[in-house]
């Protein structure tokens, strides 16, 4: 990583903005029901606590559109923390102006002071410099743990970088660290795993794979439209059909990249889109004209596994069904399984993917869960990611 890193910073004493992706789930009274984001970021702020730092956090959490909402206030988080980190975290009542400049300047080493939702700024969103300078003059240092909102070039995120020296969390250290290995220079075989359920939404991903892995996997309602493409009928199954010529194409730069494109050969089809639907395995060239496949078929599953066992990089991202429904969950855990038995580098990204491995009680067996979906899936297409091109460069 060509990138300064915290160990190359002189942090003791001096004032240091951490932004963090602190967007976690809550229930309606205010209770975060998945504090997992918070956890994440223990190792940077202890580090930096440990180092007499004065700690300045900044997070955004749902979607306030630039006005304050109350129900999206970061105070409960800032309890959460305090609860996880064992010491007070102080919280101010907004991220710029009198108290959080007042708050920021009284913070002494070795303290926590958790800005409020910078989102209810529409400023931070739009970049606005002003912004910026104002969210940099709290602090000397900054320090960017947010990979989750690093494809986005926010305030918090890019703008402060104009005005004070930025480098990555150990957070966001391992994403560049196990993304880009994966990218650049990857051990072989290199295996991917695409599932969800559309092609239109991992277009780039699946281009830039081509030219990078030994196998490429396809699952998810994505898999109807590779399958609708090579002229089996689908029944009433998910196809994007104005991505049918698309897909065709990308079959034909598989063969001619020498890439094996894996695709089901069965499906679990149901006869409604619905948890109790009547559902049963098929052949890919068996699917009834008033059924539809909602997940990839035992047969399937097995080979796709036993695709996975010699592969010593493993990039995965999206399910291979609909496993929020129990009937349809099988080939997605059959193939969270086979991830996690590998000898592989594994790298699962994507709220549904690293569901599945919560759900099998396997996420301890990847090398790398990326805390980021949409900023990994950039990562993946071959982006540039704003966060990530304005930290600090050695």
């Amino acid at each position: 990583m060509n990138k300064k890193t915290l160990n190359d910073i002189w942090i003791g004493g001096k004032k240091v903005f951490v932004r963090v992706d602190y967007n976690v789930p809550m229930d309606k009274d205010g209770h975060i029901t998945n504090d997992t984001r918070i956890r994440a970021t223990l190792p940077t702020l202890e580090y930096l606590v440990s180092r007499n730092a004065a700690v300045i956090l900044a997070s955004h959490l749902g979607r306030p559109k630039g006005s304050v909402v109350p129900e999206f206030s970061l105070a409960p988080v800032a309890k959460r923390l305090s609860q996880l980190i064992g010491r007070e975290v102080k919280f101010a009542s907004d991220c710029v102006g009198l108290d959080a400049e007042a708050m920021a300047k009284a913070l002494k080493p070795g303290e926590i002071l958790m800005l409020e939702n910078l989102r209810f700024h529409k400023e931070e969103e739009k970049n606005d410099p002003e912004f910026s300078r104002q969210l940099a003059s709290l602090a000397e240092f900054a320090v960017n743990d947010a990979f989750g909102v690093s494809h986005r070039a926010h305030a918090s995120v890019e703008g402060i970088t104009k005005y004070i020296t930025a480098v990555p969390g150990f957070l966001m250290e391992k994403e560049i660290v196990f993304l880009g290995q994966a990218l650049s220079n990857p051990a072989r075989p290199f295996a991917a795993i695409i599932g969800g359920a559309k092609v239109s939404d991992k277009i780039g991903v699946i281009e830039n794979l081509l030219s990078k892995v030994d196998t490429l996997i396809i699952g998810g309602g994505m898999a109807n439209t590779f399958l609708a493409a090579q002229g089996f009928a689908v029944g009433k199954s998910l196809v994007e059909a104005e991505k049918l010529e698309l897909a065709k194409t990308l079959i034909d730069q598989a063969k001619t990249k020498g890439v094996n494109l894996l695709l089901p050969t069965d499906v679990v089809i149901a006869d409604k889109f619905a948890a109790d639907a009547d559902f049963r395995p098929v052949s890919v060239d068996s699917i009834p004209d008033d059924w539809m496949a909602l997940d990839i078929g035992p047969k399937t599953a097995e080979k796709y596994a036993e695709a996975l066992k010699g592969a010593k990089t493993v990039v995965w991202n999206g399910p291979m069904g609909v496993f929020e429904m129990e009937a349809f969950a099988k080939g997605t855990e059959r193939v969270a399984q086979a991830v996690a038995q590998s000898q592989a580098i594994s790298i699962v990204g994507g709220g549904d993917s690293i569901a599945a491995l919560e759900k099998t009680g396997l996420s301890n067996k990847i090398s790398h869960i990326s805390t980021g979906g949409g900023a990994s899936l950039e990562l993946l297409e071959g982006k540039v990611l704003p966060g990530i091109a304005a930290l600090a460069d050695k």
